[in-house]
C-alpha cells in the first residue's frame, strides 16, 4: 500500500460570526501520497485555505485529526509543532514573504540557519541553477520581478528539505505566462528532490498541472481525482 504522507479524518473548523456558526471546514476526509502533486481548488470562502493551515499546523480543528509525515499533529505541544514546521513542512505563500534587506541566496538558507543546520552550499546552488535564478543570488527581492520573487520563496521551501511543500495561491500574483513558468520549475523541484506538493488555488489553469485535483466547496470535498488512493488511505495509515 503507497504510504499517505498527509491525511486528515472527520478534519472541521468552525468559527462563530455574531450569533452564526461558520463551518469553515465541516467533516474533511483527504489523503496525499507521498510525492505526489495535489492542488486543491475552490472558490473564495470554500475552505482550501483553512485546509491547508491545518495540513501545515498553522491553526488546530474544531474536531478531527490530521497526520502528517506519520505523525499525528494533535499529539504535539507548540514547541514540537514549530520544529516539525521548521524541519519537514516548507511553505510558500502568494505573497513571497521575502526578507527585503537580505539578498536571494540569504532568504533562501535562512530557514536552515535559524533551524541551527549546516547550509549544503552545492545543494542549494544547484537548487538556484534549477530555478534559473542562480545569476540573482546577491540580488535584494526590490531588484526582482514577480516570478523571480516566487522562484526564490520555492528555492527557500526546498532548500531545508521538508517531505511536504504547502504552497497557498503561489501564482496568485502572477500574470499568466508568469504563473505556468513558476508552476512548471515548482514540479521539477518537486520531483527532482523527491518532495510530496500540495497547492491551492481557484485558477483552474494551474490545477491542470498537477497529477491529482481536489475540489472544495463549503468545507466539503466535492470532486477528488484520486478517489481510489483516498479509499485505500482510508483502509489504515501508518501514523495511527
Amino acid at each position: 500500500m503507497d504510504f499517505m504522507i498527509v491525511r486528515t479524518k472527520g478534519l472541521k473548523k468552525y468559527y462563530r460570526l455574531g450569533n452564526n456558526i461558520v463551518k469553515a471546514l465541516d467533516g474533511v476526509d483527504f489523503a496525499v501520497k507521498e510525492r505526489e502533486f495535489v492542488s486543491i481548488i475552490g472558490k473564495s470562502g470554500s475552505g482550501k485555505s483553512t485546509l491547508l493551515h491545518m495540513l501545515g499546523a498553522l491553526d488546530t480543528p474544531t474536531a478531527g485529526e490530521v497526520y502528517v509525515d506519520g505523525r499525528r499533529l494533535s499529539d504535539m505541544n507548540r514547541e514540537q509543532l514549530a520544529v516539525f514546521r521548521r524541519r519537514r513542512v516548507g511553505f510558500i505563500f502568494q505573497n513571497y514573504n521575502l526578507v527585503p534587506d537580505l539578498n536571494v541566496y540569504e532568504n533562501v538558507v535562512l530557514p536552515i540557519e535559524l533551524d541551527g543546520k549546516r547550509v549544503d552550499k552545492k545543494f542549494v546552488h544547484g537548487i538556484l541553477e534549477l530555478l534559473k535564478i542562480e545569476e540573482k543570488m546577491e540580488a535584494l527581492p526590490g531588484m526582482l520581478s514577480g516570478g523571480q520573487q516566487q522562484r526564490v520563496a520555492i528555492a527557500r521551501a526546498v532548500a531545508a528539505r521538508p517531505s511536504i511543500i504547502l504552497a497557498d495561491e503561489p501564482t496568485g500574483n502572477l500574470d499568466s505566462a508568469s504563473g505556468h513558468d513558476v508552476m512548471g520549475l515548482l514540479k521539477v523541484a518537486a520531483k527532482q528532490f523527491q518532495q510530496t506538493v500540495i497547492l491551492i488555488t481557484h485558477d483552474n489553469d494551474i490545477a491542470q498541472m498537477a497529477d491529482r485535483i481536489v475540489h472544495i466547496e463549503d468545507g466539503k470535498i466535492v470532486g477528488d481525482g484520486g478517489g481510489a488512493a483516498l479509499k485505500k488511505a482510508g483502509d489504515g495509515y501508518a501514523g495511527e
